[in-house]
């Protein structure tokens, strides 16, 4: 079989990863070998600028260093990681990848998609992924879950305004639309159970037909 890229994006507090986390314990229950790992970080070097780009002290940081070292990060994780992994057949489960800074710096920093979007094709070259799942939640029910989730890491993005997180809302219908031949949405406000079996059956699907 020929390696496979999947991506999970949605606003935080969509349940992404916690469905990630099941859906690549099913695959290696059923025997695929999967890998998976996150953004930023998944690698030293990118875990290393995640703890920058995230630490709840680093309130000068400007919106264009902010992608930069996003695109950094994905950099080095690409390079590291994705590509032996897919060159030697195995499937990634990655959380977040490209559609996150188009997001989060395009829209919700104001940057614009097209100009991070240019960030990142640096950055990336033609690798994207086959097939992305975005989780659709409203950005005050995904406030609301990570507010009641006293064992997430809380970063410097969680604390923005509720502005901040309706724009990058909005973000995510923008690039979904954008990209609907890759993306598929995934309604988030169900219960975990319901998505994690909606996504799996997606995610068996892409594996079958690339087989």
């Amino acid at each position: 079989m020929k390696g496979m890229f999947i991506t999970f994006e949605g606003p935080d507090g969509s349940g992404k990863t916690t469905v990630a986390k099941m859906v690549y314990h099913k695959l290696v229950k059923e025997g695929y070998d999967v890998i998976l790992t996150r953004e930023p970080g998944g690698i030293d070097i990118a875990e290393q600028i995640r703890d920058v780009i995230h630490n709840t002290e680093n309130t000068a940081m400007d919106a264009r260093t902010e992608a930069l070292l996003y695109a950094a990060s994905r950099r080095q994780h690409l390079v590291e990681k994705i590509l032996p992994a897919l060159q030697s057949g195995k499937i990634i489960i990655c959380d977040r990848f490209i559609d996150s800074s188009l997001v989060y710096q395009g829209v919700g920093r104001g940057l614009g998609i097209e100009e991070v979007f240019m960030i990142n094709k640096f950055a990336i070259e033609d690798i994207m992924p086959d097939v992305t799942i975005m989780f659709d939640v409203s950005p005050e029910i995904g406030i609301q879950r990570i507010n009641s989730n006293k064992d997430r890491e809380i970063n410097r993005l969680d604390l923005e305004a509720i502005d901040f997180h309706q724009a990058s809302y909005h973000g995510y219908l923008q690039v979904a639309e954008m990209f609907k031949d890759r993306i598929v949405k995934i309604d988030a406000n169900q219960s975990i159970e319901e998505v994690f079996n909606q996504v799996y059956q997606i995610v068996e699907q892409r594996l079958c037909k690339n087989t």
